[in-house]
């Protein structure tokens, strides 16, 4: 029993390292463009985190979308039933891509009044709405990216996906270097749209036509089958309404934090970015884990499989907790590269050590939600997720920004984020996901 134990421990290690780094490069390429754009002045810097929180709504549905088909290919990987997971990538390449189409529609038609609807300063309007029109043509691209990593990592395969993303933050800052010069907060923009976009067609090369796995073959079935897409929506829905539900939610915490003033939106944008460097890698044991607990549920191990989700939530907690420990000692010098604004540094500093005791039980949530989706349990934890952020998030912001302007916003926000760790916990305790008696691929 011992052995097996370990043996689990060290498969959710192998397999989160290389998500780790790449949510680790991730952080490298947010910190360059923060820290490129920081040079250009306060008003840059709160142009972008201003629509940080519609970009990530945006990129929250695309992900979500992702998901619905990564997790069947981890149930039919796991069954060892890898033509079925093919036909499955095509069939979400396929739906991914239309759904994507009309997301970039929605998002050209409001890149002009969203920076008016936040109430934020006329001074970065056109910077803000640049920014975000920009981002939004590069949403196909980046679905196509998210649909094909994700099925490379469900199919076990962590270490491609790991490079290229890698490749994707060093395009990025090459691409920065040429732009931000020429055309500011907008080059910033275009630099991170160029990179998605080089790096999603080498993700697909690899993918349908390298990749021994899932390279698409002509001997593979190509007839619709509704089962497939009707499965997807039914896991993704859950997740995409979490997404909506909590990047809604920042939406309005901006509208909250935008009177406060451009420093406050700066800081804020720069707490933010930092605080990434404690969560990211918590995003990545979660798709360790997801992939282990989707393909022991496909394989009919549904003991091992919960075993491989708690196995991944302690290690995503502890991880997240000793990064927090790091970031509330460093946290100053960091501001310091970042922005040359004191004002700035001194309230980022404050807010973001709030934040910090928040780490531990947010990691215990992150990777939960990854261990539930690989178990296709996405409609509660949804559920919970929503009611957390809406709920204890936004009421306790609304509370305590009066009083305690940004500060009050971070003490509502770590005060979620333990409630929502709690929740999810719970759930992954008393899921009946994990004691069903069979798994039917398709119904």
């Amino acid at each position: 029993m011992k052995k097996d134990k370990k043996q689990q421990i060290n498969n959710v290690i192998k397999l989160s390292i290389p998500a780790i780094l790449t949510q680790l490069a991730t952080i490298a390429m947010q910190y360059i463009d923060s820290a490129m754009v920081g040079r250009l002045g306060e008003n840059a810097s709160a142009a972008i985190g201003l629509v940080s929180t519609t970009t990530w709504l945006f990129s929250g549905i695309l992900s979500a979308l992702a998901v619905g088909f990564s997790v069947q290919i981890a149930h039919y990987f796991g069954a060892k039933e890898y033509s079925e997971g093919r036909i499955v990538l095509r069939h979400g390449l396929i739906f991914t891509s239309l759904i994507a189409l009309i997301l970039l529609i929605i998002g050209c038609s409001i890149s002009y009044p969203l920076p008016i609807l936040l109430r934020a300063d006329p001074s970065i309007w056109n910077d803000a709405t640049l920014y975000f029109l920009v981002f939004t043509l590069s949403l196909p691209f980046m679905m196509l990216n998210n649909l094909c990593a994700s099925s490379l990592q469900c199919s076990g395969n962590m270490v491609v996906p790991s490079i290229l993303n890698a490749v994707m933050c060093l395009l990025d800052v090459i691409f920065n270097i040429i732009f931000i010069p020429l055309y500011g907060v907008l080059g910033a923009s275009i630099g991170t749209a160029l990179s998605v976009v080089v790096t999603s067609i080498i993700m697909f090369i690899i993918s349908c036509f390298i990749d021994k796995k899932l390279r698409i073959t002509v001997n593979d079935n190509t007839k619709y089958n509704k089962s497939i897409i009707n499965k997807a929506i039914k896991i993704c829905i859950p997740i995409a309404l979490e997404q909506v539900a909590r990047s809604g939610a920042m939406i309005v915490s901006t509208g909250i934090i935008a009177p406060l003033g451009n420093t406050s939106i700066a800081a804020n944008s720069f707490a933010v970015t930092v605080e990434s460097i404690c969560y990211m890698p918590g995003f990545g044991v979660q798709s360790a884990a997801t992939t282990l607990v989707g393909q022991e549920m496909g394989a009919g191990n549904y003991k091992k499989a919960k075993q491989y989700g708690n196995i991944s939530i302690w290690l995503g907690s502890l991880i997240m907790t000793v990064m927090a420990l790091l970031i509330f000692l460093l946290c100053p010098y960091i501001f310091k590269l970042l922005t040359p604004v004191e004002e700035v540094q001194v309230l980022a500093v404050t807010v973001l050590r709030i934040g910090c005791f928040a780490e531990p039980l947010y990691g215990v949530s992150i990777v939960s939600s990854g261990a539930l989706r690989g178990a296709e349990d996405t409609l509660v934890p949804s559920i919970l997720n929503l009611l957390s952020i809406w709920v204890v998030r936004i009421t306790l912001s609304i509370i305590l920004v009066v009083p305690l302007g940004l500060v009050g916003v971070w003490i509502a926000n770590t005060v979620e984020l333990c409630v929502r760790g709690i929740l999810l916990l719970i759930r992954q305790v008393t899921s009946k996901y994990y004691f069903r008696k069979e798994v039917k691929i398709i119904d």
